[in-house]
């Protein structure tokens, strides 16, 4: 496949995540955790080196070696965010315990004020599908997203279908 193509998609795939995310908070009203900001900058990276790369690629700026250093970049970040997901979704399920920042005791102001924001846990998730959590989706969705970009990098697959092969080779 074409690297260039191959950042597009990358690129194209974080964007889709990133703005799923703030779907789910701004208009399902699924509050993120901490933990949640942490997978969206790898994402936000991915977006930037991949789609970006191949914006410069198709103007000429850069050439056929650059923008396959940018789509590994992508690919890379994209990895980085199945990894923070993974380590959520391991810590939603007691395997492991968080960080203390937003998994241990809260310290609530008891004032005439109220000062107290309301805190998203990083334990317990909001939500779920068929028992997976956002972020669990996030690190299932971003390895095989990884996977798949890295074998089309390497030349080790073919698309399927056989438009979309000749897409990805034009």
């Amino acid at each position: 496949m074409r690297e260039h193509k191959v950042a597009l998609l990358a690129g194209a795939y974080s964007l889709a995540m990133i703005l799923g995310a703030l779907f789910f908070q701004y208009v399902i009203g699924v509050p993120p955790c901490e933990m949640c900001h942490w997978q969206r900058w790898p994402h936000d990276g991915a977006i930037v080196a991949g789609l970006g790369s191949a914006l410069f690629f198709y103007m000429r700026v850069i050439d056929r070696d650059t923008v396959k250093l940018f789509a590994w970049l992508a690919l890379l970040l994209i990895v980085v965010t199945a990894l923070i997901g993974g380590w959520q979704a391991g810590i939603e399920w007691r395997w492991w315990p968080g960080p203390a920042s937003c998994t241990g005791p809260r310290f609530v102001l008891s004032t005439s004020m109220d000062l107290n924001a309301p805190v998203v846990s990083c334990d317990n998730p909001s939500w779920r599908l068929f028992g997976i959590s956002l972020a669990g989706y996030n690190f299932l969705c971003s390895i095989v997203v990884a996977i798949l970009g890295a074998l089309l990098l390497l030349k080790k697959i073919k698309l399927p279908v056989p438009a979309l092969d000749k897409w990805a080779n034009s």
